[in-house]
C-alpha cells in the first residue's frame, strides 16, 4: 500500500499555508454548505432487510479495518466533500449508523455544497494542496485531472487487497476510480485505481403510467406518447428533461440525444471533434431535441431545469413523462413530495412508473454516479482507508441498496433488497450494461463549460441545434488541437 511519510506530509501542509498566505486561498467559506436534508433519511423499518451483516468486518479484509474494529483510538471525525441532493445526506445517515458499530471511533460528516460549486469547492483546495476534507466524491470525469495534479491516493495496491475486481459491473468498476479508462471503457486489470464507488447512478424515464399506459419502448414512440398525452389532458406537458447551464444538465441531455440515434461527440484515438459532434446525422438528432422535444415541455422549463425541477414537475402532475437521475428520485414516491397525485405511496405509485431510457439506433443510456477519492492531504489516511474497505464489503453494499442508496456491485444490484427498496431499482438495474460517459481527461472541465453552455442556448431556444453542434465542435477542436501540440 502507497503510503505518504509524515514529514513529507507536514512538509506539504507547510508549503500550502505559505500559498494562503501569499494571497491564494483555499475557499473554504465560500464551498462549504450545510449537508442538504434531502427527502430521504432511511428510516430503521426501511434498513433492517439487508442491515444485519453491514455491522460485521470482512472476513478477509485488512489487519486495519479488523483492528478499526475493536473500538481502539481516539475519536476521528472523517469529513466527506459532495454536492446537495438526498444521496449526499443518505450516505451521511447510512454510514455513521452502520459503520459506528463497527468502529465507534469514527463519524462521517458530510460537506455538502450547491452542485455549481462541487468542482471548485475540491479543485480549489486541491490547489492549495491542502484540504479540510478527507475524502472527495468526485464526478467520474475529474479524476484524470485529480490524478494528474497528485491530489489523490493511488488506491491500486490498495484495492488489490480490499475487493475483488469482478464483483462489479467492469464499467463502473472503471468510471468511478480508474484513470487512464480502457478505450472499451471497461476496467482494465493493469491499470490503476484513483477511486472506488460511492454511488451509480443513471438516466431513467418516469412517466405517468395511469395516462400513457406501458411505457415507451423506443424514442419516437416517446415523443408520439407525450405529444397525445400534452393534447388529451389540458393543462399538462408531455415532457420535462435537464437543461440548465450549471453544470452538465444541458450536456447530457444532449449527449443522451445523439448517442441513443447512433451519434458519436468526438474520436478520442485521433482527438478530432469537429465533423463528428457536428456530423449532418447529430445536427439531425439535436433537431428532433428542439423541434419534436421542446414544444412539448413547460414554457421555459428546460432552461433552468435539473433534478428537482423535473421531479416537481412531474409530482404536481404538470407533465406526462420526464428524464431524471436514479439517485435523484429520492422522495418522489412519497405524499410528502407527491401529494398531488396521492394521500399514500400506493396510490402514487398506481399513477407513477419508471422505465430505462427508451431506445433508437442503440441502447445506450447517459452514465451518473461518482466514486470515493482519498485527499493525498488528509491527516487520517489509515482512517479512511479502512472506511473505504468497510464500506465495498458485498454485504455492506447491499446493505446501502436497502437503505436507498445505489450500490455498484452486482450482487448488490441483483439483490431482492435493493430491487425491492426502490420503484425505479429495477430500471437502473436493466440500464447497468449501457452505460456511456463522457470524455474521461484532465482537459474534461474546459470541454465541459463549452459543451454545457452551448447546449443550454439550445436548450433554452436562443440557438438553433446546427449552429449549437458547430459552435461545440469548433471550440473543442481548438482543445483538442492545443493537447496534440503539449499546450495543456
Amino acid at each position: 500500500m502507497r503510503r505518504t511519510p509524515t514529514l513529507r506530509r507536514w512538509g506539504v501542509v507547510l508549503t500550502a499555508m505559505l500559498v494562503v498566505l501569499a494571497g491564494c486561498s483555499s475557499g473554504d467559506d465560500d464551498a462549504s454548505g450545510d449537508p442538504t436534508s434531502g427527502d430521504a433519511t432511511g428510516t430503521e423499518a426501511e434498513t433492517t432487510a439487508g442491515t444485519d451483516d453491514a455491522t460485521e468486518p470482512a472476513d478477509e479484509g485488512t489487519g486495519e479495518t479488523e483492528t478499526a474494529a475493536a473500538g481502539d483510538g481516539e475519536p476521528v471525525e472523517l469529513s466527506v466533500v459532495w454536492f446537495e441532493w438526498a444521496p449526499a445526506q443518505l450516505l451521511e445517515d447510512f454510514a455513521n449508523q452502520e459503520y459506528s458499530k463497527v468502529n465507534p471511533n469514527v463519524t462521517i460528516s458530510m460537506d455538502a455544497v450547491p452542485n455549481p460549486q462541487w468542482h471548485d469547492a475540491i479543485f480549489t483546495q486541491f490547489a492549495a494542496r491542502q484540504t479540510d476534507f478527507d475524502i472527495a466524491i468526485l464526478d467520474s470525469q475529474w479524476i484524470g485531472e485529480a490524478v494528474e495534479g497528485g491530489h489523490v491516493l493511488d488506491l491500486t495496491e490498495f484495492a488489490a487487497e480490499s475487493i475483488n475486481p469482478d464483483d462489479y459491473p467492469q464499467n463502473l468498476l472503471s468510471a468511478y476510480g480508474q484513470y487512464p479508462r480502457a478505450e472499451d471503457g471497461l476496467y482494465d486489470p493493469a491499470g490503476n485505481l484513483y477511486g472506488l464507488p460511492a454511488l451509480a447512478d443513471s438516466y431513467v424515464l418516469v412517466y405517468r403510467k395511469d395516462l400513457i399506459g406501458e411505457p415507451p419502448a423506443t424514442w419516437d414512440e416517446m415523443i408520439d406518447k407525450a405529444a397525445a398525452c400534452q393534447e388529451e389532458n389540458e393543462g399538462m406537458y408531455g415532457l420535462a428533461f435537464h437543461g440548465s447551464g450549471g453544470s452538465d444538465e444541458a450536456a447530457v441531455m444532449l449527449n443522451t440525444q445523439l448517442w441513443t440515434h447512433g451519434g458519436e461527440i468526438w474520436d478520442p484515438q485521433e482527438l478530432q471533434v469537429e465533423g463528428i459532434l457536428n456530423s449532418p446525422e447529430n445536427i439531425e438528432a439535436a433537431t428532433q431535441l428542439t423541434d419534436e422535444m421542446l414544444p412539448l415541455t413547460p414554457p421555459g422549463f428546460v432552461g433552468t431545469a435539473f433534478i428537482s425541477e423535473v421531479n416537481a414537475a412531474m409530482a404536481q402532475g404538470q407533465t406526462c413523462m420526464g428524464f431524471n437521475w436514479v439517485a435523484g428520485l429520492e422522495g418522489l414516491q412519497t405524499p410528502e413530495v407527491s401529494g398531488a397525485l396521492g394521500e399514500t405511496e400506493e396510490e402514487i405509485l398506481e399513477k407513477l412508473g419508471f422505465a430505462r431510457v427508451p431506445t433508437d439506433e442503440t441502447e445506450i443510456v447517459s452514465l451518473g454516479g461518482m466514486g470515493m477519492s482519498v485527499s493525498a492531504y488528509t491527516e487520517n489516511e489509515q482512517e479512511v482507508l479502512d472506511f473505504l474497505a468497510w464500506f465495498q464489503q458485498p454485504e455492506v453494499q447491499v446493505a446501502w441498496g436497502a437503505f436507498g442508496g445505489v450500490p455498484a456491485q452486482t450482487a448488490a444490484l441483483e439483490s431482492d433488497e435493493f430491487l425491492s427498496a426502490r420503484p425505479w431499482n429495477p430500471a437502473f438495474v436493466e440500464s447497468v450494461e449501457d452505460l456511456k460517459d463522457f470524455w474521461n481527461m484532465p482537459e474534461y472541465f474546459r470541454l465541459l463549460d463549452i459543451h454545457n453552455s452551448e447546449a443550454n442556448a439550445m436548450l433554452s431556444g436562443t440557438q438553433s441545434a446546427e449552429d449549437t453542434l458547430n459552435n461545440i465542435a469548433s471550440q473543442q477542436q481548438e482543445v483538442m488541437d492545443e493537447i496534440r501540440e503539449g499546450g495543456l
